[in-house]
Order: C-alpha cells, then sequence, then structure tokens
C-alpha cells in the first residue's frame, strides 16, 4: 500500500458544489497519486501510479 502521509489533497474541479460527489486528489507526492472522498477524509484512499492516473483521466476526458 502506498504512503499518503504528507498528502496535500485539493478538490476535483469536476466536484459538485452542492457538497455531494466530492473528490480529492493529492499528486504531490514522488511515484503516487491519491485519491478519496472528501466528505470522508479519514476514510480509505486509493492510490495510483503517475501514468496509470494520466491515463484515467484520459479516458473520463473523453467520455465528458
Amino acid at each position: 500500500m502506498a504512503d499518503l502521509t504528507g498528502a496535500t489533497w485539493r478538490k476535483s474541479t469536476r466536484s459538485s458544489s452542492n457538497g455531494g460527489d466530492c473528490v480529492e486528489v493529492a499528486d504531490n507526492l514522488p511515484g503516487v497519486v491519491g485519491v478519496r472522498d472528501s466528505k470522508d477524509p479519514a476514510g480509505p484512499a486509493l492510490a495510483f501510479g503517475p501514468a496509470a492516473w494520466r491515463a484515467f483521466v484520459a479516458q473520463v476526458a473523453q467520455r465528458a
């Protein structure tokens, strides 16, 4: 499991403004991108390698 200690979390620009569906991303750590639910910051987080994260974002952007 990736160590997300020291992660600087930011809210996704695609998150809704009504308080729901909020995703936070931390991309300040070398070799890992963290993703978590902003409504549960102490809860579980996903960790991706930078290349996998870029591929995911590219696929989502194509569908938007």
